[in-house]
């Protein structure tokens, strides 16, 4: 049977509504945990002021909306489903010929909307966001800057210390051997002021220091001395430069590939930022996955049970989902799963669970 455009844009329009205000309220909740949390870990520091914390947490939130939006999806579409049954538009519409999948077209259609406006358009703001919070947190909270960054001219680090400030730059990274190649140091006093700079062939970070070979050392005087090796102590660990590195979260969709070429060719692992990538395109076919598997949590529990069954069934099908996408996400971080099975496989799996489930309700 045909389906005439009002009914179409009427379901689309139910589910749009519930699938906002669940997101609302998810967040709503989020950011009130979030700034409670800030301000637990803001206490005894004077800088960290109330309305610096709560900027923080709204810095958060968009990042935070992303990991919310298809728990908003399966819990609005779980609503919504709710709402059409209560009213019995859902019963008269299948009594007139109307299939359940016709009726689920409107959400399919505005789910893969959403899931590809999130890489395009939502994802990019909440990156710059995301990068903006990270950097006060790390100022305000953890009282310290990034160490290290990445840029299309090699890494930067910097370290300051009571004696010094060094700035170093490399054009890569051997992280096996704790190599750094091509490498500019530069030394400052604690106040800014010039002291001299080193060009070295290579720089090994090791045992609490800096060890560069082959150097070259211009004094702020003009004067030039030559090395074998030249030492200065340190207290970073490659640790510590590979946790400082940008979060996946903190770069937009249309930087991430320019990003992780630039990782990779500089010698660090980019697994993470992959796997960020693909989960990023993943997500019109994740939102999708949620709009079946909430049609069939909802005409499955409707016949079994009441509201409360419905939500319990929800909740039990959200936390799974969550834990098995972090164990897979770990399995692919570790490399003992293929980075792209790792992305799109739970998205996958879900997606066929949802289509054989409400297939076997109405049609089996």
């Amino acid at each position: 049977m045909r389906v005439s455009g009002t009914l179409t844009v009427y379901i689309g329009r139910v589910f749009l509504f519930w699938i906002s205000a669940t997101m609302a309220a998810l967040c709503g909740v989020v950011f009130l945990f979030d700034l409670i949390e800030l301000l637990r870990r803001s206490g005894g520091k004077e800088a960290a002021t109330f309305p610096r914390m709560l900027e923080l947490a709204l810095l958060k939130l968009p990042a935070m909306a992303e990991i919310l939006l298809p728990f908003a999806v399966l819990f609005g579409g779980m609503l919504a489903f709710s709402r059409l049954t209560r009213s019995h538009e859902l019963v008269v519409t299948r009594a007139a010929g109307v299939s359940v999948w016709q009726i689920l077209l409107p959400a399919l259609i505005l789910a893969i909307v959403i899931g590809a406006l999130r890489p395009v358009m939502i994802n990019p703001i909440s990156a710059a966001l995301s990068d903006r919070y990270e950097t006060l947190e790390a100022e305000f909270l953890k009282r310290r800057t990034k160490m290290m960054s990445i840029a299309s001219n090699g890494l930067w680090v910097r370290e300051r210390s009571r004696e010094q400030v060094l700035i170093l730059r490399a054009g890569a990274v051997d992280s096996d051997d704790r190599l750094f190649e091509t490498v500019e140091l530069y030394v400052f006093t604690p106040d800014d002021v010039f002291l001299a700079r080193v060009d070295a062939d290579r720089a090994r970070l090791d045992r609490g220091q800096w060890l560069l070979s082959a150097a070259r050392r211009t004094d702020a005087d003009g004067r030039v001395r030559h090395f074998d090796e030249l030492r200065f102590p340190t207290t970073l660990t490659l640790a510590n430069l590979q946790d400082s590195l940008v979060s996946p979260q903190a770069i937009g969709f249309w930087d991430l590939p320019k990003f992780i070429t630039i990782l990779e060719d500089a010698g660090f692992s980019a697994v993470r930022h992959r796997l960020h990538l693909h989960r990023l395109l993943a997500t019109p076919l994740l939102l999708s996955a949620m709009v079946l598997m909430a049609a069939a949590l909802t005409l499955r529990l409707m016949r079994s049970g009441g509201s409360l069954v419905r939500v319990t069934g929800g909740l039990m099908f959200a936390f799974g989902f969550y834990f098995c996408s972090d164990v897979v996400y770990a399995l692919g971080l570790s490399a003992r799963m293929p980075e792209v099975m790792a992305a799109w496989g739970p998205t996958l799996v879900i997606t066929l669970i949802g289509f054989t489930w409400l297939l076997y309700l109405e049609d089996g």
